[in-house]
């Protein structure tokens, strides 16, 4: 990977932590058997769901994202502003943990999503994602840029909702990364508004949990695992309110804007914990800090390369 791709600190070791309940080997199976399931019916049903009309396209997609949270045992909790089912295009910007983030924000705001390009030439499923609109960036070509820029201002011109990982990277929810910002120029061109989201994983206490996290050298078999093995997750969408077209002129302050916002709602949503989550979550951190030097994993950004499993794009 070229060394100039957003990295993040976080590692499965470090960060892949859950300390709620968890569900016998048994249960986990069931889960993870069901969830695959549900998602391998959604790729193989994709070539009719996209012959539907919008509307119909889009209610079918949040309920197939529902079920796959479902049967992988997590509940989904949505707060913030109600976003209109239809109307012009509008860039939506989320921070990024999981390949959860995906369905999750499906199952409330379904759109075209951005991908690496590798995963267009994967077998079947690259096809399929093609299909389903699926826009794709050449993460370690600066060149391919502007092309990316250009067919994300055309979706957003033509009245579709994109959906941006700016951060360009996953981090484990604690802690969130830079928001690049070469797609915010995509909807300074179109003349589109931003809208920023918050994702977060919790256990049942409100702690946030490290479980949906695919970070640094995780695998998906284990991540798939661990997230089937955990019990009472609760994957929270917080839909904010939109970033007006025109507020903002510079690619830079679009960028920065969204960032704050989102970070901002991280912030509030953990000192909504309850008092007993709250202790719990400062004596982590104390006993954190106490273990590790100044360098530690939440403390600094870009000190270890990221691999193939956080999807990384260009700023």
């Amino acid at each position: 990977m070229s060394a100039w791709l957003p990295a993040a600190p976080c590692t499965p070791q470090d960060c892949g932590t859950h300390d709620g309940p968890r569900a016998g080997a048994a249960a986990a199976g069931v889960r993870l058997v069901t969830g695959i399931a549900v998602v391998l019916a959604g790729v193989l049903l994709t070539p009719l769901v996209a012959l539907l009309g919008a509307t119909v396209r889009d209610r079918l997609t949040r309920r197939w994202a529902r079920t796959v949270l479902r049967a992988f045992g997590l509940r989904v909790r949505v707060t913030g502003e109600p976003e209109p089912r239809r109307g012009p295009g509008v860039l939506v910007v989320a921070n990024h943990i999981s390949w959860l983030d995906i369905p999750l924000l499906a199952a409330v705001l379904p759109g075209r999503m951005l991908a690496k390009s590798e995963i267009r030439r994967w077998p079947v499923l690259g096809a399929l994602a093609a299909r389903g609109g699926t826009l794709f960036v050449e993460r370690e070509r600066l060149r391919a840029l502007p092309g990316t820029v250009r067919s994300l201002s055309a979706a957003l011109s033509a009245g579709s909702r994109v959906v941006v990982f700016p951060e360009a990277v996953t981090w484990c929810g604690r802690e969130q990364g830079r928001f690049t910002t070469a797609v915010f120029q995509a909807a300074l061109d179109a003349g589109t508004a931003v809208r920023p989201v918050h994702l977060a994983f919790r256990a049942p206490d409100g702690r946030l949990s490290g479980a949906p996290a695919f970070v640094g050298d995780d695998t998906l078999p284990a991540s798939l695992w661990r997230v089937a093995a955990a019990g009472g997750l609760t994957a929270e969408i917080t839909v904010l309110p939109l970033i007006p077209a025109g507020r903002h002129t510079d690619r830079r302050a679009l960028a920065r804007a969204a960032e704050k916002t989102v970070a901002r709602t991280a912030v509030a949503r953990t000192a909504a914990q309850t008092p007993a989550a709250r202790t719990a979550a400062q004596t982590t951190v104390a006993s954190d800090s106490a273990k590790r030097p100044a360098s530690s994993v939440h403390q600094c950004v870009n000190v270890i390369p990221a691999d193939a499993s956080s999807a990384r794009t260009p700023s």
